[in-house]
C-alpha cells in the first residue's frame, strides 16, 4: 500500500513492468461484482474485515470513522473520538471486538459491535502504527512504520514494542509460529520470534520491489504482494521466493487474501481489478466496474463473497467466487 504521504502521486503515474514468472490470463468468466456508496463522501476506506456480528467492518481514513456494512448493503458509521487519526487497518480481534490502527493519532483502537471505543496511545510519539493482525498468544500485533519496530497489544491494553530494521510495512503470523514482515524500502522480507527476536531476512529477487501485504496461504506458504514488481510471490519458511507476474502491466498489486475457494485474491490498484491466484498458478483478472476506484484492501465476507474498498471512490465492493 502506498504512503500516505504520496498516496496520489503514485497511481498511476509510475510506469513499472519487470520481468519474472509471467502468467497468462485466465478466460475470466463472468462474475458479479457489487458496490456500495459509503455515506461520508471522500471518507476514503482503506481496510475491510469481516466481524463477528457476521457484517463487515472498515476503516475511513479521511472521513475519521470505522464503518459497517451488512451483506445486504446497509451501513452505520462511528466517528473515532480522536480527531484526524486516520484508521489504516482492522482486524476482529479475540475478544469479539474490532481493532485497527490510529496512522495519525498514534494509537491502537477498539471498537465493540455496539460502536463503543476504547483508545491506547502508543509509548512513542510518532510511531505511525500502520498494519494490525491476530497473532501468536491471542494479541493483536502491529507495525509502526515511523518508530521501526513492532508491538503487541493484549485485548487488555498490555503494550509492548520490539525495534527491528527500518520500514517494517506489513505482518503475518507465520506457519512456524513466528511473526514475518515486509520492509517495503529495503525490498526484504523479515521474519521475527515472539520473543522480538529478527532472525532472517530474504531479499525480493526483483529490485525495488515494494514488497507489501504479506499472509499466510492454505499452502503453509507466505504470500505477498509486490506493489511496484507487478507481482505477487510466494515465500517458504526456508526462504525460497516464487515470482508471478501480474497479467495488466503496471497494476499495482495492493493487498492480497485467501479466499473461500482456496485461491489467493488480490487487488490492483492502478488496474482497478480484482485479481485471482490459484494454487495451480493461474491468473484471472476481473473490473471493477468504477473507473479509478482504486480497489485497496479485500478480505472473505460471511456470505461466500469478497468484500473490498474503493479508496478512491469511497465505496465498498463485493465480488462472487466462481462456481
Amino acid at each position: 500500500m502506498f504512503p500516505l504521504a504520496c498516496k496520489h502521486s503514485r497511481i498511476p503515474s509510475r510506469a513499472w513492468f519487470t520481468a519474472g514468472l509471467l502468467m497468462l490470463p485466465a478466460m475470466a468468466p463472468a462474475q458479479v461484482i457489487s458496490e456500495y456508496v459509503i455515506p461520508t463522501p471522500s471518507s476514503e476506506p482503506f481496510a475491510v474485515t469481516p466481524g463477528p456480528d457476521g457484517a463487515l467492518w472498515f476503516t475511513e481514513m479521511h472521513g475519521n470513522k470505522i464503518g459497517r456494512i451488512t451483506t445486504g448493503g446497509s451501513f452505520t458509521e462511528y466517528r473515532i473520538p480522536t480527531p484526524a487519526s486516520q484508521p489504516v487497518w482492522i482486524v476482529a480481534g479475540p475478544d469479539g471486538a474490532l481493532w485497527f490502527t490510529e496512522y495519525g493519532g498514534n494509537k491502537i483502537g477498539r471498537i465493540t459491535t455496539r460502536g463503543s471505543f476504547t483508545e491506547y496511545p502508543l509509548p512513542t510519539a510518532g510511531s505511525s502504527p500502520w498494519n494490525i493482525i491476530n497473532g501468536p498468544g491471542g494479541a493483536l500485533w502491529f507495525t509502526e512504520r515511523g518508530g521501526s519496530r513492532i508491538g503487541s497489544i493484549a485485548t487488555d491494553g498490555t503494550l509492548a514494542e520490539y525495534p527491528v530494521p527500518l520500514d517494517p510495512w506489513d505482518l503475518a503470523a507465520g506457519p512456524d509460529g513466528a511473526i514475518w514482515f515486509t520492509e517495503w524500502s529495503f525490498n526484504r522480507v523479515a521474519r521475527m520470534t515472539t520473543a522480538g527476536v529478527v532472525t532472517n531476512q530474504y531479499v525480493v529477487p526483483t529490485p525495488s520491489s515494494d514488497p507489501d501485504v504479506i499472509i499466510t496461504g492454505p499452502d503453509g506458504l507466505l504470500w505477498f504482494v509486490e506493489y511496484a514488481g507487478d507481482k505477487i510471490a510466494s515465500l517458504s519458511t526456508a526462504g525460497d521466493i516464487v515470482e508471478y507476474l501480474v497479467p495488466t502491466p503496471n497494476s499495482l498489486p495492493g493487498a492480497v487474501t485467501v479466499g473461500p475457494d482456496g485461491a489467493l485474491w488480490f487487488t490492483e490498484h492502478a488496474g482497478d481489478k480484482i485479481g485471482r491466484l490459484t494454487l495451480a498458478d493461474a491468473i484471472t483478472e476481473y473490473q471493477v466496474p468504477t473507473h479509478g476506484s482504486v480497489p485497496m484492501v479485500i478480505e472473505p465476507g460471511p456470505d461466500g463473497g469478497l468484500w473490498f474498498t474503493e479508496y478512491a471512490t469511497s465505496k465498498i465492493g463485493r465480488i462472487t467466487t466462481p462456481e
